[in-house]
């Protein structure tokens, strides 16, 4: 499916309140691919409200180190100073990427993403982590995370892009949660229980530290070993991105 197809159900006329147009920085030569959400849901943009104030970041590059291929650092990915640390374990090279359920690049993204893990090598943890920085946001991560509480997060995954992108249901509210998790067998209890509980908002709270530390401005972001940041404007389109993604765990693991 198309990305206009995508923006197009996203702004479906059975909203009832005027559609906001936010950016989303999709090509380096100054193109850009532009998502759409309700405007009662989103107080204002979808970038983080600190990055929106300020001038691009500029980042530590004073590094040498670069991939075997043709990726250049300050063009095609970015360096994190200081680097940041990682979920995961101290001898895995940990990929993570930040992302919105109702993101239509994120939606696009993500079969390059479930293809790309089902072959990973052992020395390499993949992680995602939900943008959080304004209230409807701030819903999804809850419901991606109580997915993950319930030991429904690989089923639930890609079914929730589908159900905002395809279907057309917003999921914007804890009812509407509610009766989709119901799909997959999960009871109103289970669900209010898990998605009110203490874990949850606790990777709530860690969520928006991450991507404060990682200075996230747009999604979907990837983020290699909490010391390198590349999207698909940067390096070109989702399939280069991979490539780019796999040359930096490489050069991670050269101890680089």
């Amino acid at each position: 499916m198309t990305g206009g197809k995508l923006i197009t159900r996203l702004i479906a006329p059975v909203l009832a309140v005027t559609v906001l147009l936010v950016g989303w920085q999709f090509s380096s030569r100054g193109e850009s691919l532009e998502t759409t959400v309700s405007e009662e849901v989103l107080a204002a943009d979808t970038l983080m409200p600190e990055v929106q104030q300020r001038e691009r970041i500029v980042l530590a590059q004073a590094d040498t180190a670069s991939t075997a291929g043709s990726f250049q650092l300050g063009t095609h990915y970015q360096r994190l100073s200081p680097t940041q640390p990682t979920s995961s374990s101290p001898d895995q090279i940990e990929v993570a990427e930040v992302f919105w359920y109702g993101c239509p690049h994120c939606y696009t993204f993500d079969p390059y993403l479930e293809s790309w893990k089902t072959d990973l090598p052992a020395n390499v943890s993949f992680v995602r982590v939900p943008a959080v920085w304004n209230p409807l946001l701030q819903l999804h991560a809850r419901a991606f995370y109580t997915a993950e509480a319930l030991g429904k997060d690989e089923e639930m995954h890609p079914t929730f892009f589908r159900e905002i992108h395809v279907n057309g249901n917003y999921l914007d509210s804890e009812q509407s949660l509610q009766a989709f998790f119901g799909q997959f067998d999960v009871s109103p209890e289970d669900f209010s229980n898990a998605f009110n509980s203490f874990a949850v908002h606790t990777k709530l709270q860690r969520a928006d530290d991450l991507s404060r530390r990682y200075r996230i401005a747009s999604v979907p972001t990837v983020i290699v070993n909490g010391k390198y940041t590349t999207d698909a404007s940067m390096a070109g389109n989702y399939d280069t991105l991979m490539d780019l993604v796999d040359e930096l765990i490489a050069l991670e693991a050269t101890g680089n």
